[in-house]
């Protein structure tokens, strides 16, 4: 009977995904389109995509990626054939077509989600706006002023709290000079001027190197056309690579604890280990759901918090990245309990690393990614995120397809080769912070 629950499982999540088969086509221009149909609803949901993440903030201007990202919005400039919009008129035109935007930026890419009704008036309206935001931004300088004022305030608020200087002294510890390890300052937002915002928008925003998806009630060619519609005023970036960034060097072991008067100490631990794409993917996705990954079920939980009491929570999880994104252990515990749990964190993690999952987790985490599959791609924003994140890194079209046989043919011997390629316990980044320095 079990088996025979495994295997329907399996055809359901595969029908539904067979539902959702993703084409792709380049553009003249160079874009790359990934669209796919999804009657469910009248609705489009598209975004369009660039290298623009913040890894590629200019030197000691960290924070212009995500203000260039957040100020696209702020007002249109002018063209031969239509007007100016300021930030309140575009605000109410987006509104007037009853379609939502949001813009984004993450350390590798920034651009811009819109969910429009897929009637045509409504969402022709969405997209012409869309692309004229993209295309024609007009970066005035009292919103960059408002805009960096808002950011270092809220950047000196963050900056009390222990989970912040933790996150952020944790990724400078893994990266060191690598661009990942870039955070805004006070300083660096301050220099950044409107100058600076239209040299980043004409050197990432650009047409060769964008990633637009499309889901939802939409036709084949009509996703043609709102891709070449979204794309077709961007500065062209002429086919030409951006510069190339530095590799992720290798990290030897190094502990920092930061005082702070919180009421619990907050510690992290570290290193650099997977990119997008990367082979070892989904045995490190069970690996870790056993690990520190799966709640109530995974080991650090079970040793940390149900054996000794020492934290309320406590995980682990993989982010990869463009470049080898972070492996991090993460819990808060009573400051004087903190040594010792860091010690079973370390002690959970280097028997892992040893000896490997059992065939009994492996068996229950797989049953459960396997099972909530589904909730991935249940909707159409989901659909979207991951057909975006296959567009951007490059991943195969049948990455959806086939997620579900990769994580059931994981076994114990693919899961201690990955860790061990991935993690060396004895080069850990430590930051602990709400102990005695």
């Amino acid at each position: 009977m079990k088996r025979l629950l495994f295997l329907l499982l399996i055809l359901s999540a595969n029908l539904t995904q067979a539902a959702l088969p993703i084409q792709s086509w380049t553009l003249p221009n160079g874009a790359r389109v990934l669209y796919v149909e999804h009657r469910g609803i009248p609705v489009i949901d598209l975004s369009i995509e660039f290298d623009a993440g913040s890894r590629r903030d200019s030197q000691r201007k960290w924070g212009l990626a995500a203000l260039t990202n957040g100020l696209l919005a702020s007002g249109i400039a002018a063209n031969a054939n239509e007007a100016a919009l300021s930030e309140a008129q575009l605000s109410d035109a987006f509104a007037d077509t009853a379609a939502q935007r949001h813009m984004g930026v993450s350390a590798d890419r920034a651009g811009i989600a819109l969910r429009t009704l897929s009637s045509q008036p409504e969402s022709d309206a969405a997209i012409r706006l869309t692309a004229r935001l993209l295309a024609q931004p007009a970066f005035p300088k009292t919103q960059l002023l408002r805009e960096k004022t808002r950011a270092i305030a809220a950047l000196k608020e963050a900056e009390t709290k222990p989970n912040v200087i933790a996150g952020k002294t944790l990724m400078r510890a893994i990266y060191g000079h690598h661009p990942y390890a870039n955070s805004p300052t006070a300083g660096s937002l301050d220099a950044i001027t409107r100058a600076d915002l239209i040299t980043f928008h004409r050197t990432h925003y650009v047409a060769s190197r964008a990633v637009v998806a499309i889901v939802g009630d939409v036709s084949r060619e009509r996703a043609g056309q709102i891709a070449q519609q979204l794309t077709m005023h961007l500065p062209s970036g002429n086919g030409e690579a951006l510069p190339a960034l530095p590799e992720v060097a290798p990290m030897q072991a190094t502990e920092q604890r930061i005082a702070h008067p919180a009421s619990q100490a907050h510690i992290l631990l570290g290193t650099p280990a997977a990119v997008r794409g990367d082979p070892d993917f989904f045995a490190l996705t069970v690996g870790n759901y056993i690990l520190g990954g799966g709640g109530f079920v995974s080991r650090l939980m079970h040793e940390v918090r149900e054996k000794r009491g020492l934290s309320y929570s406590v995980g682990s999880s993989f982010s990869p990245m463009k470049q080898a994104g972070p492996f991090t252990i993460g819990l808060q515990t009573k400051k004087e309990q903190a040594d010792e749990a860091l010690k079973i964190s370390r002690d959970v993690l280097t028997a892992f690393l040893k000896d490997g999952p059992t065939d009994d987790e492996i068996k229950a985490a797989k049953d459960n990614l396997i099972g909530g599959f589904s909730l991935r791609i249940d909707n159409n924003r989901k659909i979207l995120g991951n057909v975006a994140l296959i567009g951007f890194y490059g991943l195969p079209l049948d990455y959806l397809d086939t997620w579900i046989v990769n994580v059931a043919k994981v076994n114990a011997d693919d899961i201690r080769a990955a860790f061990r390629r991935k993690i060396d316990a004895n080069r850990l980044a430590t930051v602990m912070v709400g102990v005695p320095e």
